[in-house]
């Protein structure tokens, strides 16, 4: 198992930029993982798995599971960290399909998929492991200096959510090394309780027991900065 320690090397700073905020919702008294099928949002709130068109906010199905940490969604079917374990579940039926050992058991914060593996983080520990979805093997395993409360892949890009001491933010991680690239901090009192992107331009926040979801704007990549300044 490969283990990369956390680096933090003159990383960019950035204020983020809330484009809309959902709920509170209706029985909802706290949002944990958050995930994107690419049409709906899926959250996990508790004792159920919720889906939200983000479109209209509104919420359209739900599945009935402790869903107490991170969801992840490979594209076909859906993953929920359930009480320390990793359960594969059929997005339209809600059937369990299988369970693995989370990382970290009750430990375990946010979860993401990305190049066929899991990528679930252990909030307390600092550390995000690659997991192997069939047996939960950990792969590698990447260390942060602040607590890990979610976490996404987009374009290629690592990117985790950090909670600690009433402070928040959005940071991109070189994958490798665990260098932080860059950190998008989040307004006072806003916290990040599960981090999803949409594989555009905005991240899906969980507001941990604010009850909301917060979708932030992505930064652009230094190439598109350099594009937008030299058009």
């Amino acid at each position: 198992m490969l283990e990369l320690p956390f680096k933090d090397i003159d990383m960019k700073r950035t204020q983020a930029q809330i484009i809309r905020e959902y709920g509170p919702f209706p029985g909802v008294q706290a949002v944990h993982g958050v995930t994107y099928d690419g049409r709906q949002v899926w959250f996990a709130a508790g004792e159920k798995l919720i889906a939200m068109d983000p479109d209209s906010g509104s919420t359209q199905a739900s599945i009935d599971i402790v869903a107490d940490a991170g969801t992840a969604f490979d594209g076909k079917h859906l993953y929920q960290i359930s009480d320390g374990t990793i359960v594969k579940l059929e997005p339209k039926s809600g059937r369990v399909l299988s369970r693995i050992p989370a990382p970290g058991g009750n430990g375990a914060s946010g979860m993401a998929w990305a190049e066929g593996s899991l990528w679930v983080a252990e909030y307390r520990q600092r550390k995000i492991y690659q997991v192997d979805p069939e047996t939960g093997r950990v792969l590698r395993t990447i260390e942060s200096n602040r607590y890990v409360t979610g976490v996404t892949w987009v374009d290629g890009q690592l990117w985790h959510g950090t909670w600690e001491e009433g402070a928040s933010d959005l940071r991109q991680l070189d994958a490798r090394t665990g260098e932080v690239l860059q950190s998008v901090e989040m307004p006072a009192g806003t916290g990040v309780s599960g981090l999803e992107s949409d594989g555009a331009g905005c991240f899906f926040c969980g507001g941990g027991d604010s009850g909301k979801l917060r979708a932030v704007r992505r930064p652009l990549a230094e190439s598109d900065d350099a594009a937008l300044t030299n058009g």
